[in-house]
């Protein structure tokens, strides 16, 4: 072939790379996109741009209107294009068989045989045999109307508390008034950063960017966890406590921090209650009885407390692991503390950057008051199952006894504390109603799935418990299969259970978007600030958003001032009206000896909980349940590297894989969350349904184990 030739082909494949480039081009520029946020339980709430072709979302684009994830959704994120469309999506009813396989049925066999058991509990042993059980697996305004449905039905027993943050809530409730923070690019003005016991490179990958400019402008990382994570790959400190001494260490630090006069005296003047009373109580905090407490070095205990006395400003974020042992409320008390003496409350780059609750506006009730049973309650509810302790609180229910469950948003088998007295307690009822999109192992338990609709099958608003944005969710796709709303799943059953449409329509409205889309829209009117029509295009400010927390130096307590000393918290919790250090409840049992190791069961980049990690997409860089041991911990054990192993106590156990390194502080065991039964095991397996010292929050973490080889 002469070289002419050669040209000619060249030239003429490059032509033809450039014509499917542009096709391509053209083909995308041309399919529907729309602009959405993630729904899931999760710090970022991600804005992102979908692309539809055929009724199947085929791309997702950042959405950088969204100045806290600018650079788009990470990868659990992108896995939607998978999940919108599994193989493994439940589309129709199922029913249990007698060989406890699972049957299709129709609609019209699922609504009649559930409404005939709601008819038969409810006229045999009233409302209240019947349990609505809801989580937090898809949030949305439209949630309400499972609870609206129940108020229709003449009630239920429902839960209360909180899985995830509640103790902290609290705190900082208690503290400061309200659960607010800087908007998060704001971190960026820091100078001091403290991630204490969180793993942002995870778990909030978005935070990152602004720590990074952060850093990149002068600003000092510091990370307080006992794992090496990510995150702190990226520090220019580790420190590495006991778990559950976390108070023990601030108010060390505090201790520390007055008696060097690091702090700022002027706003502890002006606006701090209680500080001479919180002095005298930590007096005895010595820089050697908190390294003996929390077995950390003198000398590093000492180095973060200049940091935090003397560079300035300083953005404290803890994670929510902290706040997950029976002593978690007081403990963030105490970090809480070091973000007052020091001033950095309610300046640029100055804040405890816990939650941001400002852009729920649409709620009567915030967290963590809503999770209250004593608050905002109805009569016709029996509020008394504890998230916490529901396996406990499901078999010890009385007049009446619980005969049946209604599941939806959540995987409580999996994901609540005590997993097998949750088994015990879920196949002790007669019946069990489960709406998910997969075969969980909540899902395996039940009596009849109902399939429940993806985030892209009904418009819906949400807010984030991170950014400061109010973003609208729309319906992009058909529902698939046979699938049906939970609104229009909840419409059908108050038809077969009788109801008119006039007394439905008082608490539901009518099947089809346009009717969810006509309630929501009104829901929008109630504020003057936000349009839908901009809300279809990008994300907007939460009206009366303060970009800078509590910048004003209001306070909403009873004095009026952040309350170091509070009243509220002895009366409602019976807990010091002060910041305190409390033991472990495991530890304060003598359990130590008999399991020496601390089980932590952390949160990992690919899952949300138990969601995601049966999606191929995310597979592919998981290789499976396994238990994280310090080497030296394991080879006291006989315990090598890939050893089959088994995690155990009282409770339960665990057989998994052992994963050897230096990674975690000797004396602890990490089994990562979100792992399902079928898969190879959760590790509530092993815990215990018990709550934190505020907030009814979830203690998961007070757990102690033993590990030995499985031969």
């Amino acid at each position: 072939m002469n070289d002419n030739l050669k040209v000619q082909i060249k030239i003429k494949d490059t032509y033809r790379t450039y014509i499917l480039l542009f096709l391509s081009f053209l083909k995308k520029s041309l399919m529907p996109v729309y602009s959405t946020a993630c729904p899931r339980n999760c710090y970022s709430t991600c804005s992102f741009k979908v692309h539809v072709e055929n009724n199947r979302i085929v791309n997702i684009d950042p959405h950088p209107a969204n100045k806290s994830t600018p650079e788009g959704i990470c990868i659990k994120g992108l896995s939607y294009v998978e999940r919108a469309h599994s193989k493994d999506r439940i589309l129709f009813p199922l029913k249990k068989n007698q060989k406890g396989n699972f049957d299709k049925m129709s609609w019209n066999e699922a609504l009649d045989e559930i409404s005939s058991k709601l008819k038969y509990f409810k006229e045999e042993f009233g409302p209240k045999s019947i349990l609505f059980y809801a989580a937090s697996g898809m949030s949305g305004l439209t949630n309400e109307f499972s609870s609206k449905f129940w108020e229709l039905f003449g009630g239920a027993t429902s839960m209360y508390g909180n899985l995830c943050w509640p103790a902290g809530l609290e705190a900082e409730r208690l503290t400061l008034g309200d659960n607010k923070h800087n908007v998060p690019w704001d971190i960026e003005n820091a100078k001091l950063i403290i991630l204490w016991g969180k793993n942002p490179a995870e778990t909030n990958i978005q935070q990152m960017i602004f720590i990074e400019k952060a850093q990149a402008n002068g600003a000092k990382l510091v990370v307080i966890d006992p794992r090496r994570t990510p995150s702190s790959e990226r520090a220019d400190l580790l420190i590495q406590p006991k778990p559950g001494t976390d108070a023990a260490l601030a108010l060390g630090i505090a201790n520390h921090l007055i008696q060097n006069n690091w702090i700022d005296q002027d706003f502890i003047d002006q606006n701090v209650l209680g500080f001479e009373e919180f002095k005298l109580s930590i007096f005895s905090y010595s820089l050697k009885k908190i390294s003996l407490l929390t077995d950390i070095p003198e000398e590093l205990i000492e180095e973060l407390a200049y940091d935090i006395g003397n560079l300035k400003p300083m953005t404290l974020a803890p994670g929510y692991g902290m706040q997950r042992f029976t002593n978690g409320g007081q403990s963030t008390r105490s970090l809480l503390a070091l973000s007052i003496l020091s001033g950095n409350i309610g300046k640029p780059g100055a804040c405890f950057h816990y939650a941001n609750l400002q852009s729920y506006v649409f709620d009567n009730v915030k967290e963590p008051m809503s999770y209250y049973p004593e608050i905002a309650s109805n009569p016709i509810f029996r509020r008394s199952i504890s998230m916490a302790k529901l396996g406990k609180d499901m078999l010890s229910a009385k007049d009446p006894e619980l005969k049946m469950i209604w599941v939806e948003r959540g995987n409580p088998v999996t994901q609540n504390p005590d997993t097998n007295t949750i088994l015990k307690a879920f196949r002790k009822l007669e019946f069990r109603v489960v709406i998910d999109q997969f075969m969980t192992d909540t899902a395996k338990e039940a009596d009849i799935i109902l399939p429940a609709k993806n985030m892209f099958e009904q418009t819906d608003i949400i807010g984030s418990y991170w950014n400061p944005y109010v973003q609208l969710k729309p319906k992009v796709l058909d529902t698939a299969g046979e699938v049906k709303t939970e609104p229009e799943i909840y419409y059908l059953l108050a038809q077969q259970l009788g109801h008119s449409k006039e007394e439905i329509n008082k608490y539901i409205p009518d099947p089809g978007n346009e009717k969810i889309e006509d309630y929501l829209k009104a829901r929008v009117k109630e504020f003057p600030e936000l349009d839908w029509e901009k809300l279809k295009e990008k994300p907007d400010i939460a009206p009366g958003h303060q970009e800078i927390a509590f910048e004003d130096l209001k306070f909403n307590t009873p004095s009026g001032k952040i309350e170091l000393y509070s009243i509220k918290a002895k009366e409602k919790w019976n807990v010091s009206p002060l910041p305190t250090y409390e033991p472990l409840v495991d530890e304060e049992l003598s359990l130590k000896k008999k399991y020496p190791l601390q089980l932590l069961s952390p949160n990992t980049k690919n899952r949300i909980h138990s969601q995601f990690g049966n999606l191929n997409a995310i597979k592919q860089f998981s290789n499976g349940p396994e238990a994280i041991i310090n080497a030296s911990d394991a080879i006291k054990r006989g315990i090598n590297d890939g050893d089959k192993i088994r995690l155990f106590n009282d409770r339960g156990e665990l057989i998994t894989k052992a994963k050897l390194n230096f990674s975690i502080k000797k004396g602890c065991v990490v089994y990562y969350n979100g792992w399902w039964l079928q898969e190879g095991g959760t590790p509530n397996l092993l815990s215990e349904g018990r709550e934190t010292d505020m907030g009814y929050g979830s203690a998961f973490h007070d757990c102690l184990v033993e590990v030995e080889k499985n031969e």
